[in-house]
């Protein structure tokens, strides 16, 4: 598999280094423990000569020129974690020249993956409108508002697509790399797992901070506040509008504007949140942290748990031991 990692200003240092020793690793163990040739054929390309990391180190480029012709290329992250600082990257000539390449090489038949803020990128080329997708988690209110064309799904770590494949928030730059892997030998995936240390993933959801995102919006912001301050009670749509002084109509409007998600659904990530902090720490019985978040009996509280986090009781109890 022939694989261009395209390298721009600024970016990830972590998000090109774990992409990049994940492949090596492959094809270091493809060799040693398989009997077999390297599976990869890697190179590190850019839209400039000179390129410099986030951290500010110099990264060898190749040129991309007419003979270069991968069959995936890489967006790794660019190191802009708000939407202060993304916007303003987004607008930059280089990115630019990127997203006009992607967009080139899409044409050619060329496959894309990108990961955490690299699906920004690639969600400028209009390529990912239409489809799903998924994204860092916490800037999914900016993708929303930026693309709304786009089927964004951010609890999911990856989200393959006709087009190729987008990963999650920072690691995911490992997940993808090992779903390239395994693309291409399940086997050798599972090797490079278990040389790295590195779980398969298939959630973003038990990571993302409901807090963090409730701060794109003031009225948002407002709900956040009002739940966790009603969770020992069964939600009511009309009652929380009426307390943020606000139609029920707009708060739905809003709440799938900003999250993606319904009233109802906010309230509950809340109510694992406050779950998940009350199985690490408090000591409580399943049937008391139930009723601290308004479910009247243990077991909805574990189903609403399990599709939430992909985890049991005794794994989340188990994670902090």
């Amino acid at each position: 598999m022939r694989i261009a990692v395209l390298a721009l200003d600024g970016l990830f240092d972590t998000g090109l280094a774990v992409t990049l020793d994940t492949l090596k690793a492959a094809n270091g163990l493809s060799a040693r423990l398989m009997g077999g040739a390297p599976r990869f054929d890697v190179s590190t390309v850019g839209v400039r000569r000179r390129v410099r990391s986030g951290q500010g180190f110099a990264i060898p480029v190749q040129a991309i020129t007419p003979d270069l012709k991968p069959d995936w290329v890489i967006v790794p992250a660019l190191n802009a974690t708000t939407p202060e600082l993304l916007v303003p990257a987004l607008e930059r000539a280089d990115v630019k020249d990127a997203v006009r390449q992607l967009r080139q090489w899409r044409d050619e038949g060329v496959l894309i993956a990108a990961s955490c803020i690299g699906t920004f990128l690639l969600a400028e080329t209009g390529l990912l409108d239409h489809r799903h997708a998924t994204s860092t988690w916490s800037l999914a209110p900016l993708f929303r508002q930026r693309y709304p064309h786009v089927l964004l799904d951010e609890s999911r770590m990856l989200v393959p697509s006709d087009i190729g494949v987008t990963a999650g928030a920072a690691m995911g730059h490992l997940d993808l790399a090992l779903w390239l892997i395994r693309k291409t030998s399940p086997e050798l995936a599972a090797l490079v797992s278990r040389y790295l240390l590195a779980d398969i993933r298939t959630l973003q959801a038990p990571y993302i901070i409901p807090n963090h995102l409730a701060q794109a919006d003031p009225l948002i912001q407002r709900f956040e506040r009002w739940s966790r301050e009603h969770l020992k009670e069964g939600f009511s749509l009309q009652r929380a509008a009426n307390a943020l002084a606000t139609s029920t109509r707009s708060l739905q409007r809003r709440c799938r504007e900003v999250l993606g998600k319904s009233p109802l659904a906010y309230f509950q990530d809340l109510r694992v949140e406050r779950a998940q902090a009350l199985l690490h720490g408090s000591g409580l019985d399943l049937e008391a942290i139930a009723a601290e978040v308004g479910y009247e009996d243990g077991a909805t509280l574990r189903t609403l748990l399990r599709q939430r986090l992909g985890r049991g009781v005794r794994d989340l109890r188990a994670e902090l031991r």
